[in-house]
């Protein structure tokens, strides 16, 4: 009897599981996008931008650009975000090949002997058919290759791609995270040794002082409380000499780490701190600028676009694949054999594979690739509205600690004349002791704010240029 195949019905099903296959759930994840303000706050549109400047330029110390060439070169943290590279360079080969065919050469041999109570053995026995044991060789090439109709390995490559420039915006952030840190260590260490050069000057002011109040205790004109006084003072001025030397030797340490070297001299001029240049007309561009020069937001753009081409990928699982395999060689129970035309093999096959029942695993990796997409879009923004905030402090910083220098300069100078006077009038006994202690005391202490502010200053420099994106060029 033969059978009627109905090969209409058979078409229509494979149209209708097909397209029931490919149906995609329609799901989005609701965004919103922030609009960058034109200006920042204070300032006008010019888009004269500092970080244009090269690092060498900007710093102008010769010393500090020593430090971070030898940091470009050995510090660790870098060299391992080099590495991380290397990885996503090679997962971009990884994902080309995907959707590349594949092709494996093989060969092989076996034994294989029958029972002679089996009814093959009895057969193989009687018909003579093959030796027992059989052996068995063969040689042969296979080939397949997934026909990437709907981009999802192709898609999975450009989001590698993406991911692999990101993590070069990632090192470039690095390296403008390294020269910041470094200026700013670099600057507190010679803040540090303007420090303890004043201490060191205050300590000879106070010696000569306890001298002068030592003759006047032995002219009976003061009492041993005022000697006390002023040897506590000293006391203190040396103590405080002490920290200042430990506070430079861990800052010393501290770039030495930064710059992945065993601890040496670190050159510096520190004698000229005070006056060290800070731009009193700063060039800060407009705020859009910050997206085409900060490496974090364009490090966070592109794995915006990976996580977009993700959601295509997983979208591409709904919809069926194609593969193609192949086959050929040459199989015989004798090596000889194998040259033979008639121990020639092959095949060819290609199919199509398409979900059709419990897809929630693939409904799930395209909802979770929505939501990672906005997650990345939210972090996206976030970078670009810190980076907008830290240019607005930075900015506010250079002007505040401009102004506030220039005050605690003037009243610097007096305090440092009133000592002067105080001294003077001491000896003759038209000051009381307790106004000199108070005047020395005053003065140390206005120098080491006036110190800590030009710190501040510089920092702030430095800040900026971090914020503005410079540094990695």
């Amino acid at each position: 009897m033969k059978i009627k195949v109905p090969y209409n019905l058979l078409l229509l099903a494979s149209i209708s599981f097909l397209f029931f296959s490919c149906r995609i759930p329609n799901y989005i994840v609701k965004t919103n996008q922030q609009k960058l303000p034109e200006t920042y706050k204070s300032q006008n549109s010019d888009t004269t931008n500092l970080v244009q400047i090269q690092w060498r330029q900007y710093f102008q110390d010769k010393n500090l650009e020593n430090l971070i060439d030898t940091a470009l070169k050995n510090n660790q943290e870098l060299n391992i975000v080099l590495q991380e590279i290397e990885i996503a360079r090679n997962e971009i080969r990884a994902r080309k090949g995907e959707y590349l065919p594949f092709a494996t050469l093989n060969g092989g041999i076996g034994v294989d002997k029958e029972s002679h109570f089996s009814r093959m053995g009895i057969v193989e026995e009687e018909v003579s058919l093959k030796p027992n044991p059989f052996r068995d060789f063969n040689v042969g090439f296979n080939a397949s290759w997934e026909l990437d109709v709907w981009r999802k390995l192709r898609n999975a490559k450009d989001a590698a791609k993406a991911k692999y420039l990101a993590t070069q915006e990632g090192k470039n952030f690095l390296i403008t995270q390294l020269v910041a840190e470094i200026a700013n260590s670099y600057y507190e260490l010679l803040a540090l040794d303007n420090m303890l050069s004043i201490v060191e000057q205050n300590i000879t002011i106070q010696q000569n002082a306890l001298a002068v109040i030592e003759q006047e205790k032995n002219s009976a004109r003061v009492s041993q409380l005022a000697v006390n006084r002023f040897q506590a003072q000293l006391l203190n001025t040396v103590n405080l000499q002490y920290q200042l030397k430990q506070q430079i030797v861990e800052t010393e340490n501290r770039l030495h780490l930064l710059t992945g070297v065993y601890p040496r001299p670190i050159l510096r001029t520190s004698t000229n701190f005070i006056t060290i240049s800070a731009d009193s007309v700063v060039k800060a561009g407009v705020p859009a600028q910050l997206i085409r020069n900060r490496p974090d937001i364009r490090q966070a753009e592109y794995e915006l676009i990976a996580a977009k081409l993700n959601i295509k990928s997983a979208k591409a699982a709904f919809y069926p694949s194609f593969r193609i395999t192949a086959a050929v060689g040459t199989k015989g129970f004798s090596p000889e054999l194998l040259f033979d035309p008639k121990a020639l093999l092959f095949s060819l096959i290609g199919d199509a594979i398409a979900p059709l029942i419990n897809r929630n695993a693939i409904k799930a990796d395209y909802f979770i690739a929505h939501h990672k997409e906005a997650q990345v879009f939210y972090q996206y923004q976030q970078k670009v509205l810190n980076a907008c905030l830290e240019v607005l402090n930075q900015l506010n910083a250079i002007d505040n600690y401009n102004k506030s220098l220039q005050t605690k300069s003037k009243e610097a100078d007096i305090l440092v004349q009133s000592i002067e006077i105080a001294n003077e009038l001491l000896k003759y006994a038209r000051a009381d002791y307790i106004e000199v202690l108070l005047t020395q005391r005053e003065a140390l202490n206005t120098k080491m704010e006036l110190t800590e502010i030009k710190l501040k200053q510089l920092k702030a420099k430095v800040g900026l240029y971090q914020a503005l994106g410079g540094g990695w060029q």
